[in-house]
């Protein structure tokens, strides 16, 4: 039975389609959305159940993608089934959940999972914005307490013009590509990268995608009026006489703490200033102990304490702090609402490695190291988007420790891939090019102590980190996380730099920004609100360059600018060009010359389709070697160049020495001597090494050779080696042309 349901309208010149009814119908709901040829299926499903002992909306957002929808089938030999998810995968996962998180309700505790099965990639509209779009239209005919929908839209910038929902083609020249999710004049959720934008211009930019989110938002609003949703019924507990009578002791429990907090709460947080984490954590501690002592002293049981003490107290302190930020213009630490905590850079750390950056902020402690290595260490990348190799790769680490805790190490989690691609982000405007700087870099950054931000002191960290490297990066890079306090209607808000724990609550967001002195390079929102206008998005990344500012001043103490040398346990890469049609003869037959290079020298070496040759080793002389041998092999040789090479063949009529390692001269017998040679056999020997003077090169390309007028070779002469009796004067003249004749070597006709 095929009760499908189809919505369109055209967004942005092209077609959107959402329809719901025919697939995934054991769901609680489920839409495909296609805009071009790219279509996705998502889905939503909801637990029968609350779930026991948790404080927090558990949603599950899973995007998937399968290689069918791009037409394409695993390239590994033992592996064709989809593996863990890319981090494009896990990416657009998280975008998604940052967009549609702050928009469900708080009170209900049943796991909801949404899932995003990419079935069709076209290569041209790229599937998280069309994901984005099908999530926000599932979720809201699933009956969930949502308060959507929303929309998301991409804005590029080509030659000053944006465009919206620009095609990979276009991307490719834009100088940004940002994602606006929002409705309602709000935005929700941002995601950024850029040239080193202008402030004002990435404001305007984030505004103009927020207007074009409305026509997506519409189609849904017409689906959502069509469909008939169906609301999940509320199980019905039975309630025996004693539950409800112990409800309403809770109640009157939770009223005495509630009052008890409104008298101490403002107290203990502001009787001094709170300058450390620890100091805050006691503070939050001490307001814990007075409230289970104060209930104690009522005669509550322990299970009631700590249910109202797990219930309010964080509340309220998140109520208390946004209240002294609105009211008092004060934060726990003693900050101004624009202070950044206290800054310091160093760089080179650690001995041998290859470059290092330790940035601290505050609590906040990261180590970022460089690693150099050879263009054939870069990254293989095989996805919806095809294949493709990344020579920049930023990886975060965030340990246990950082934060005071002991537990198990797991796999990489989505919070790392996400913290470890917006510091990759932040710099890759700043990074030289592969003609520039060959060379595959790889920085890790180590978070040591996290207290707010450690992926803006990452992107602080490996910055100061590539300069140490001596990678020279165009200009230093800093990051700042921003935040917000606000009333609950948003009618008093006020925006904070450099938020910290206790200001990373309710009604906040984290509004992180990074760039140079002349530009924004990345952005990353997320907020805990319903969405921002656009006076709090102006105001927030106006005041974070102020700070941005201030962070690049202490940056550029520590170094200003990359090192002119590299580490000396760094590889050193030479590079130079080729004509590409010669890169055949550097590799060989089967590889044979190029394998015997890096076999002699202990290079390696790589080649790109262009004639770009990068030869990359730890010895800088057998580097040197190898670049020789190289242009050797495709150079051009001119009469007047002189070479010393080794004697390979001998024949009556002259000796073949070897110029290159794949090209060979002749020498005739009667340019061996400045006196006639009878057998070439009986002035030199095979391997013998002689110094040789071009000549000529004869119309078949064969190079011939003397020996005569170099004083190199003068200790061949001395003593009348091969000499053949009845020699003239002038041996030039006493041959005639026919004794010029054979050929043979590399280089000649056998």
């Amino acid at each position: 039975m095929n009760n499908e349901k189809v919505f369109s309208c055209d967004w942005l010149g092209r077609t959107l389609t959402i329809k719901t009814g025919k697939l995934a119908r054991q769901a609680d709901a489920a839409v495909t959305a296609q805009y071009g040829d790219t279509s996705v299926l998502a889905t939503v499903v909801e637990a029968k159940e609350e779930r026991d002992g948790i404080d927090f909306f558990p949603l599950m957002v899973e995007f998937e993608e399968k290689l069918y929808a791009a037409g394409i089938i695993k390239g590994s030999r033992w592996i064709k089934r989809e593996g863990r998810p890319s981090d494009e995968a896990v990416l657009t996962g998280r975008m998604i959940d940052r967009s549609i998180r702050p928009l469900f309700g708080a009170d209900s505790k049943k796991d909801v999972q949404v899932m995003i099965t990419v079935l069709s990639a076209d290569g041209k509209n790229d599937y998280d914005i069309v994901s984005l779009v099908a999530v926000s239209a599932v979720l809201s005919i699933a009956g969930l307490n949502w308060h959507g929908p929303i929309a998301g839209v991409r804005v590029g910038r080509v030659e000053g013009q944006y465009i919206f929902n620009p095609t990979y083609e276009e991307r490719l020249v834009s100088d940004m590509d940002l994602i606006v999710a929002g409705a309602n004049e709000k935005v929700i959720m941002i995601e950024a990268d850029g040239k080193e934008i202008k402030e004002a211009d990435m404001v305007e930019a984030i505004n103009m995608g927020q207007k074009n989110l409305q026509s997506a938002i519409n189609l849904i609003g017409e689906m959502k009026k069509n469909v008939t949703v169906t609301k999940k019924p509320v199980a019905k507990k039975l309630v025996s006489l004693e539950e409800i009578e112990a409800e309403k002791q809770m109640e009157k429990i939770f009223d005495m703490a509630k009052a008890w907090l409104s008298k101490n709460v403002r107290v203990i947080l502001f009787d001094k200033t709170h300058y450390t984490k620890g100091e805050r954590k006691s503070a939050v501690g001490n307001i814990k102990q007075g409230l289970d002592q104060y209930l104690f002293d009522q005669n509550i049981d322990k299970d009631k304490r700590a249910a109202a003490i797990n219930h309010l107290v964080d509340e309220a302190v998140d109520a208390e702090v946004t209240r002294a930020v609105l009211k008092d213009k004060k934060r726990v630490d003693g900050r101004k609402l624009d202070e950044i905590r206290n800054l310091s850079a160093e760089v080179s750390m650690l001995p041998r490695i290859h470059g290092s950056g330790l940035f601290n902020r505050g609590e906040t402690q990261v180590l970022s190291i460089v690693t150099l290595g050879a263009p054939g260490m870069e990254q293989s990348l095989e996805g919806l988007e095809g294949v493709g190799t990344k020579r920049f790769m930023h990886h975060y680490n965030f340990a246990p420790f950082s934060v005071g805790e002991a537990r198990p190490i797991r796999s990489t989690g989505r919070r790392e891939i996400g913290h470890g691609v917006l510091a990759e982000k932040a710099l890759i405007p700043v990074l030289p090019t592969k003609e520039e700087f060959p060379y595959t870099v790889r920085v890790v950054s180590e978070t040591l102590s996290s207290n707010g931000s450690s992926s803006m002191a990452a992107t602080c960290g490996s910055s100061l980190a590539l300069m140490d490297a001596g990678v020279p990066i165009k200009k230093t890079v800093a990051g700042i996380a921003m935040g917000l306090a606000s009333n609950e209607d948003m009618s008093q808000w006020e925006i904070l730099t450099d938020i910290q724990d206790l200001e990373d609550g309710q009604g906040g967001m984290d509004f992180k920004i990074t760039g140079t002195a002349d530009g924004i390079t990345a952005i990353q929102l997320d907020t805990k609100t319903h969405g921002l206008t656009e006076e709090m998005i102006a105001k927030t990344i106006n005041q974070s360059k102020k700070a941005r500012l201030e962070v690049l001043e202490v940056m550029n103490k520590a170094i200003d600018k990359p090192r002119p040398d590299l580490s000396p346990y760094a590889p050193r890469i030479t590079s130079f060009h080729i004509e590409p049609d010669r890169i055949r003869e550097v590799i060989g037959t089967g590889g044979k010359v190029i394998n015997e290079i890096i076999a002699a020298t202990g290079v390696s070496i790589d080649i790109d389709d262009d004639g770009l040759v990068m030869v990359c080793g730890t010895d800088a002389a057998k580097v040197v070697e190898a670049v020789n041998w190289i242009k050797n092999i495709v150079r051009d040789f001119e009469p007047g160049e002189i070479f010393k090479g080794k004697v390979v063949r001998l024949m009556d009529f002259g000796a073949f020495i070897q110029l290159t390692p794949n090209k060979d001269g002749m020498a005739h017998v009667s340019e061996l001597a400045p006196y006639r040679v009878g057998r070439p056999s009986d002035f030199i020997d095979i391997g013998d090494e002689v110094t040789v003077k071009i000549i000529e090169i004869d119309d078949m390309g064969r190079v011939n050779l003397t020996l005569n007028g170099l004083v190199e070779n003068e200790h061949l002469w001395k003593d009348g080696k091969g000499k053949q009796e009845g020699d003239f004067a002038n041996p030039r003249f006493n041959r005639g042309d026919n004794d010029r004749r054979g050929g043979g070597g590399r280089g000649f006709r056998r």
